[in-house]
């Protein structure tokens, strides 16, 4: 269930990507901020750091434009200030919705995340309201073309640390514990298979079906202007995306 939610959400943004490439860096550029504050400008001694690297690589970042959000997290004391802040509600039909946001300003972020929840039909809730439905969990997909042998690359996860792997129809999903997932993704790196996608998620436990179209549509809106606003890093829900999405 893991694995279809988050390739549905995929093959959503594929189209939106290019055409935004330069909001997804500053986006990034945010969270490597963020890993530089937690644990410093040395990827070698922070995780948290190298796991942002990998991710901005996927994501086709150049490296001196990765270098140069390090060097100013890291020397630029009195310059912008982030902050994670998790806003938590219910989208159109109790659709459970999580929004992550890196901001600078924590009031602006917050009247943003609800006018928006307001206005497709959902509405804003409390810390706690819907996050015991997810479970955190380091997820990783790999494109199923560039492996030779599926035995290998499920012995290699698990000899890693994984939880769980299950072959897909088009990728292999990877399931790790938060703590062990840089370690299964470093070892995965090496066996030159291409990531689609590897990052910590909130994953859901359950899903909700939308049968009523207005509240399809108005679920799709909620979720593309949340992940259009500047601050917001990632949206998690536990709607089940229909198959034609």
């Amino acid at each position: 269930m893991a694995g279809h939610s988050k390739w549905s959400n995929i093959k959503r943004k594929k189209e939106k990507t290019d055409a935004k490439r330069g909001k997804i860096f500053t986006k990034l550029g945010r969270e490597i901020a963020i890993a530089v504050k937690s644990g410093g400008p040395d990827p070698e001694v922070n995780p948290k750091l190298r796991d942002v690297i990998a991710k901005a690589k996927s994501a086709n970042m150049p490296n001196d434009t990765i270098m140069r959000s390090i060097k100013k997290a890291s020397g630029d004391a009195e310059g912008e200030s982030y902050e994670e802040v998790v806003y938590e509600g219910y989208g159109p039909g109790g659709v459970a919705v999580i929004v992550e946001s890196v901001t600078d300003n924590r009031n602006r972020t917050a009247a943003d995340v609800r006018h928006y929840f307001d206005k497709f039909g959902g509405n804003l809730g409390t810390t706690g309201c819907v996050s015991f439905m997810f479970d955190k969990k380091g997820l990783i997909l790999i494109d199923k073309s560039t492996v030779e042998s599926e035995d290998d690359l499920m012995m290699e996860a698990l000899e890693a640390g994984a939880e769980d792997f299950n072959a897909e129809e088009e990728y292999y999903e990877i399931i790790t514990d938060p703590s062990d997932f840089s370690k299964v993704r470093e070892a995965l790196e090496k066996s030159q298979v291409k990531f689609i996608s590897a990052d910590l998620e909130m994953i859901p436990q359950t899903t909700t079906k939308l049968t009523d179209e207005k509240q399809i549509e108005m679920m799709k809106k909620l979720i593309d202007n949340l992940e259009d606003l500047d601050d917001v890093q990632n949206v998690y829900h536990n709607w089940e995306i229909p198959e034609e999405e």
